[in-house]
């Protein structure tokens, strides 16, 4: 009877004549029609841009305004005015580093029709805010009023997101400076080599897995090659790579890099990244990726291309992307896709001539330098000092409110006692972009330059985009887009696939000068005094639309490619053309030897060797499927279980032998839980799920009442103890090594760890585990050999992962049982997805989500460490709750380019709604959970075959 009913609702919703709501609006000159679908996203249809735009604020005002103010007020540096004092820390480092100040840059320099566009979107905010109440959370937050929206707003959200996804060279260059300095200290009061520790033995710069996106890129633009070894050798134009490559570098870093650093700037430093680490928006230990990829038709099915990307941002509620459908129709433009909240641009999308995706680049955008300072008799600093020669410092003073919550009183802001030297005045310095000092300390200060400092102008790139009809087109609009450097995917109905940076890459001048002045290189702390030659250099020659004011790279030697050979592209924030396989990310020069040839120092390449193998097995099959895709976009194999299980499986083979070192044989024998895990790791097939009734998988139930299969609970079950002993190992060898010589305070990132322990087993063969520091890094008393030591790492590591799966400490998952079949990896990895105020507000009790177990947050989930369905944790986790994630595809698209246009799905992990009791709050987040999609309705026609809902706007009479 059940069935029934709902069947009979459907045919009359059918059926039934959908009523248009008429509301009317002052500001635009025609009716604007709003076709609503059944799972709450509109398709907004209008005459013109301004009426479309106006509508469209309206509608991101009552989805999603405190998600805009809130987003508005952390770039701004305004958020204590929301939040209260505990945001006060963020708002001075915000507002100190100015990224509302580079948006009112770029807002002076727009055009009069992207200002009268962002105009629009401006007034249909503020006439919700004039008409309607403001959202629920703003009563817990003692608030009744909000500021009105203004344009700049709009652009310092756009500043906010391209900062969050290339800023941080900065924080490793304070990070790197001082870990360099330390290591150094250490070594010779200990007796090892700090510096090779630091370069060789734990950041090296060459992936672990060297697939590339462009193998041909050197033959291509004619790159010169200094290394001993090609760039080309680990992988040929089809994808394919050798194995054994790994930790193979051909030249050692320590050739070109030898910095020294002055107590002065390693005191700055520290006091900086201390700052820094108070600060939950700049810290929030995460790592941003993506992927995409693109196969081109006559590889195909239907021999159309397929398109298929999936950013990796934060997981928020609300979630940072909306669905939305534009028509404009005096310009003939549908475009659909996901848009940022107080942003009138389609971050990602597709119209009806073509697609457009990203993943994040990181172009080394930014340097941090050590300045000398003069002083005025009030002790602030009035200029730097540049080859003897004083250069004015600018001055912008601030004024911090600060909201009172909890007294009961509504709209009690305060003004908050700042000093002019913790925040109150911002000191800029013009030489650098007019970026500003962050830290002071005696006669220096750190300054920071970045490409974000000045006038940008990357939400024109995304509107010429949505009017795009070609690739000519395409390449124009990825002019206007100069940081948040991106690599974007293109295709077409034309048939086209094709690969583009988007983001200008400033020139320094020793590197163009073919050195590394001072043998320092741009990922450390560099001189500002123009005593080492570590300038960027100016131009008098821009490129047309070059948005920053110094040299950069020419758009012709930026890694790009259309219609590869090879029929596939695929990227996924690994090394896009192969700079740092080598080692060393200095050692290629442009052109004609023009200069080095730097990127950046390293790249993801776990997403990228399990998503580039798929790829070239699925076109050599031929006839690849739009389920391909998603069943890519689907993958949870722990792709690094690769690179480590075969030397746990050594060490079990070789604790077997008659003549082996007794202590091995009796880890084995003395405890039957080892044995059992041996064998579950030489049947696992890599793949992650949750092994739990109600768990969230691939191809799930999204209602949450899947049941695994038996195969389910053994690769569950395998996937647990494989991730608990990955953090064991990292602890037991890297960790163990510095903290032995009293480095514990300045281990190095969840991720280098990894990467460092991955190369020492890979070159154990060569150095026994001693690195080029001098250091053993699997050194165990008494182990006859150096290979028993390796050995007896490997397994006392995983008997200590399986002792602390049956702890107290992992008693609320797995009760203390000792029995394998129990550990379920949905008791552990769990999604996060949490609003900033938390509470009901937050997904797993908006949604209402059953907790795995008590003190157990989150939602059980597929998925793991740098797994291709992002769902990553830290490497070192061996807490209970700390194999949970809260970073993710923030969008799935996949979609055929046919000739008569994209026919797309997608789905993003929340709903259009940010009000926590509307039924599109998280309406799309279970089919996220399980990796289903909804269509992409492009254009006017299909937005009325999928309306559930009308709502008309008007012109006031």
């Amino acid at each position: 009877m059940k069935h029934r009913y709902w069947l009979a609702l459907v045919l009359l919703m059918a059926w039934a004549p959908l009523q248009a709501v008429e509301i009317q609006v002052p500001g635009i000159g025609s009716d604007v029609t709003v076709h609503i679908d059944a799972h709450g996203i509109p398709t907004i249809i209008g005459e013109t841009e301004a009426d479309v735009t106006f509508v469209q604020g309206y509608l991101h005002a009552q989805d999603r305004f405190f998600q805009m103010d809130f987003l508005r007020r952390v770039a701004s540096g305004t958020l204590a005015e929301l939040l209260g004092s505990g945001a006060l820390s963020n708002d001075i480092t915000l507002r100190t580093l100015g990224l509302r100040r580079a948006a009112w840059q770029s807002y002076v320099r727009l055009s009069q029709t992207e200002l009268d566009w962002l105009q629009a979107y401006s007034n249909g905010v503020n006439h919700f805010l004039d008409t309607q109440a403001l959202p629920i959370e703003y009563g817990a937050l003692e608030l009744n009023l909000a500021d009105r929206w203004s344009p700049v707003d709009s652009l310092v959200i756009g500043k906010l997101l391209a900062f969050q996804l290339s800023f941080d060279q900065s924080l490793s260059a304070i990070t790197n400076t001082i870990r360099f300095q330390t290591y150094q200290g250490v070594g010779q009061a200990v007796g090892f080599d700090g510096a090779a520790l630091f370069l060789q033995d734990l950041n090296q710069t060459f992936p672990i897995d060297g697939r590339v996106s462009i193998p041909d890129w050197y033959e291509r633009i004619g790159l010169i090659d200094l290394s001993a070894r090609g760039a080309s050798e680990t992988q040929g134009t089809e994808g394919t790579t050798e194995a054994g490559k790994v930790g193979q570098a051909a030249a050692a870093p320590a050739a070109v890099i030898n910095p020294s650093f002055d107590p002065i700037t390693i005191d700055l430093a520290t006091r900086y990244r201390d700052a820094l680490s108070q600060l939950p928006f700049l810290a929030e230990g995460y790592e941003v990726g993506s992927n995409w990829w693109a196969v081109s038709g006559e590889h195909t099915e239907s021999g159309f291309p397929l398109f298929a990307n999936d950013p990796h941002l934060s997981l928020d509620m609300a979630p940072i992307f909306m669905n939305e459908n534009l028509v404009i129709r005096d310009e003939d433009l549908a475009v659909s896709g996901v848009m940022f909240a107080g942003a009138p641009v389609n971050a990602q999308a597709c119209n009806q001539h073509l697609c457009w995706g990203s993943t994040v680049n990181r172009l080394d955008v930014t340097d941090v330098f050590l300045e000398d300072l003069r002083f005025n008799n009030f002790g602030l600093p009035t200029h730097t000092v540049y080859k003897g020669q004083s250069e004015r410092i600018l001055y912008g003073f601030q004024s911090f409110f600060v909201n009172q919550i909890g007294n009961g009183e509504f709209d009690h802001v305060v003004r908050a006692p700042v000093g002019y030297d913790a925040g109150g005045i911002t000191f800029i310095v013009p030489r650098r972009n007019f970026g500003p000092i962050v830290q002071l300390l005696g006669n220096n200060g750190l300054s920071v330059q970045y490409t974000g400092w000045g006038p940008t102008f990357e939400l024109a790139a995304f509107r010429a985009w949505s009017r795009a009809q070609s690739l000519e087109d395409f390449e124009i609009g990825l002019r206007d887009f100069a940081f948040g450097s991106q690599n974007f995917l293109y295709a077409d109905v034309e048939g086209n696939i094709a690969y583009f940076i988007g983001g200008e890459m400033p020139l320094r001048a020793d590197l163009q000068a073919n050195t590394v002045d001072g043998g320092i290189p741009p990922w450390f702390i560099r001189t500002g005094n123009g005593t080492l030659n570590h300038e960027w250099l100016l131009t008098d020659d821009p490129q047309p639309g070059q948005a920053t004011p110094y040299q950069v790279i020419p758009r012709n030697e930026m890694p790009q490619v259309v219609n590869p050979p090879w029929g596939y592209l695929v990227n996924a924030n690994n090394d896009p053309v192969g700079t740092s396989r080598d080692g060393n990310p200095l050692s290629q020069l442009r052109p004609g030897g023009n200069g080095i040839y730097y990127l950046n120092t390293e790249y993801s390449d776990l997403r990228m060797a399990r998503a580039d193998r798929v790829l070239q097995a699925l076109v050599e099959r031929g006839n690849v499927t739009v389920d391909d895709m998603k069943a890519l976009q689907a993958d949870n194999v722990l792709i690094d279980a690769m690179f480590l299980l075969p030397a746990l499986i050594r060490a079990t083979n070789n604790a077997i032998r008659t003549d082996a070192w007794p202590v091995l044989l009796d880890l084995l024998v003395e405890d039957d839980r080892m044995v059992e895990a041996i064998n579950l790791f030489q049947a696992w097939d890599g793949t992650s799920p949750t092994g739990l009734a109600g768990g969230f998988d691939p191809g799930g139930d999204p209602t949450g009442n899947s049941e695994p299969t038996q195969a389910d609970i053994v690769n569950s079950a395998a996937a647990t103890i494989y991730s608990v002993w990955r953090g064991q190992i990292i602890r037991n060898t890297i960790d163990a090594t510095l903290q032995g010589v009293g480095l514990g305070g300045q281990l190095p990132g969840q991720k280098t760890a990894w990467r460092a322990l991955v190369a020492a087993i890979a070159q154990f063969g060569s150095n026994q585990g001693v690195g080029a520091s001098g250091l053993n890094f699997f050194n165990v008393d008494g182990a006859p050999t150096p290979t028993d030591a390796l050995d007896y790492i490997m397994l006392s590591s995983l008997q200590s992962a399986l002792d602390l799966l049956a702890s107290d400490a992992f008693a609320p998952a797995f009760g203390n049982s000792t029995d394998l079949m129990d550990y379920r990896w949905g008791k552990l990895h769990r999604a996060q997805i949490n609003h900033p105020l938390g509470g009901p507000f937050s997904a797993a009790a908006a949604g209402g989500f059953t907790p795995v177990g008590e003190g157990l947050p989150g939602i059980p989930r597929a998925g793991g460490f740098n797994v291709l369905d992002a769902s990553s944790h830290s490497s070192r986790a061996n807490s209970v709750n700390g194999f949970t994630f809260s970073a993710g595809a923030a969008r799935r698209n996949v979609t055929t380019l046919t000739p008569l246009g994209p026919v797309g799905e997608e789905i993003i992990p929340g709903g259009r709604s940010g009000f926590f009791l509307s039924p599109f709050y998280t309406n799309q987040l279970r089919l996220w959970l399980v990796n289903d999609y909804l269509p992409l309705n492009i254009g006017e026609d299909a937005a009325i075959q999928a309306s559930a809902n009308i709502k008309v706007f008007a012109p006031q009479q």
